[in-house]
């Protein structure tokens, strides 16, 4: 009879026809003479700064990552700085990375971190695991570049080099293709020089092995890629299956008065959450295929200001377009400058806002710069 493996144990299983030493030998060597050495997170070892640059790194580019990264650590220069920060705070610094969700469980992570662990991040990543934001990939490259922990990590830049230099056909998401890498990534660990290893396959992915033309005769896995050999680098790794992405519309005022701008903080879950945004018409809505966009509701547009205080003037501006992971949302903005505004507005959810202060506040990234060119639009103001 066919045994399984323990979950508990099958995420430590080293299977032994994929055990091969010359592979992490390869990268290491490698990674010490051609791979990045130079980024700002490789300058230190501590962990604080490790983890920092492996949540902003996720699904963004190195380039995207390091004014935010150095912005950052000035304002937070530890772990204790960053658990007790305003969340208003945390999020005004990541405002235009995206994915804020990250910025969140950043947050909770860091305030975990010092109640649990006195600020010391654990070298176990089995108790990182367990921290807000911190996944099975993430928590080993934590900790082999802080503590030298030999762990597998598996991210996309992995997922497509070993698709590739294994001949791995399937989309790398899907649980037995997943289950399967992250076998090979168990397997090809390095008795020795983790922090290389860890970071050459990295390197591999973000320089060299990329999606789209890759650079294969500076690869020191050509040799050994099946990829390579079959002429099949552009169809691995498997692509994900396409769907129609959805289109949504939202009608967002811009409620201006003396100067100031209204602003809605928007709940912590759903897009954008935590940030603050402009309040909406009658909420998001789902244009269903092949709709056309939905004029504003003139009625519900003027009895909503009525809450706000006495518009003087309203006009539309051109729709903005953002896509998000799984959908498009086509932003239309109107215009309403008050003549006076009614005080009470001033609640919890609501704040107003000098519009000289956008460019450090905590607004999602379409936002802000639709906010950032009203004052060059003079006529608005008018």
């Amino acid at each position: 009879m066919k045994r399984s493996i323990p979950a508990a144990a099958a995420a430590n299983f080293i299977h032994p026809e994929f055990v091969d030493p010359s592979f992490s030998r390869a990268v290491i060597e490698w990674q010490k003479q051609h791979g990045r050495h130079l980024l700002p997170w490789q300058q230190s070892r501590e962990a604080y700064r490790v983890w920092l640059s492996e949540i902003m790194l996720q699904q963004t580019q190195v380039t995207a990552v390091i004014p935010y990264y150095e912005k950052f650590l000035q304002s937070f220069p530890t772990v204790f700085d960053l658990a007790t920060a305003s969340a208003e705070s945390v999020m005004a610094h990541w405002s235009g990375l995206g994915y804020y969700t990250r910025a969140r469980n950043l947050h909770q992570c860091a305030k975990q971190v010092v109640e649990k662990y006195h600020g010391n991040f654990p070298a176990d990543p089995a108790l990182l695991e367990q921290l807000p934001g911190i996944g099975r990939s993430t928590a080993a490259a934590i900790t082999a570049f802080s503590y030298g922990t030999t762990a597998a990590i598996l991210d996309g830049n992995v997922k497509r080099v070993f698709a590739r230099v294994f001949g791995i056909s399937g989309y790398p998401g899907s649980k037995p293709i997943e289950d399967h890498l992250w076998l090979r990534a168990m397997a090809l660990l390095p008795d020795n020089g983790i922090e290389a290893y860890t970071q050459g396959l990295m390197d591999l992915g973000a320089t060299l092995c990329t999606r789209s033309s890759p650079a294969c005769p500076r690869c020191p896995l050509q040799t050994r890629c099946v990829a390579f050999a079959e002429n099949r680098t552009a169809e691995l790794p498997t692509r994900k299956p396409k769907k129609q992405p959805k289109e949504k519309q939202a009608v967002m005022l811009v409620v201006l008065h003396e100067g100031q701008v209204l602003l809605e903080r928007r709940p912590d879950s759903g897009i954008w959450g935590g940030l603050l945004s402009l309040p909406e018409l009658d909420g998001m809505i789902d244009l269903g295929k092949d709709a056309t966009l939905a004029s504003v509701n003139e009625q519900a547009l003027h009895k909503m200001l009525e809450k706000f205080g006495v518009a003087v003037t309203t006009r539309t501006l051109p729709t903005i377009e953002h896509g998000f992971t799984h959908f498009k949302l086509h932003i239309q903005p109107v215009v309403a400058e008050l003549l006076k505004r009614h005080n009470e507005v001033a609640e919890d959810k609501f704040v107003w806002m000098n519009l000289s202060a956008m460019r450090d506040a905590a607004l999602p990234a379409p936002i802000k710069t639709l906010l950032l060119s009203l004052p060059e639009q003079s006529s608005i103001l008018i």
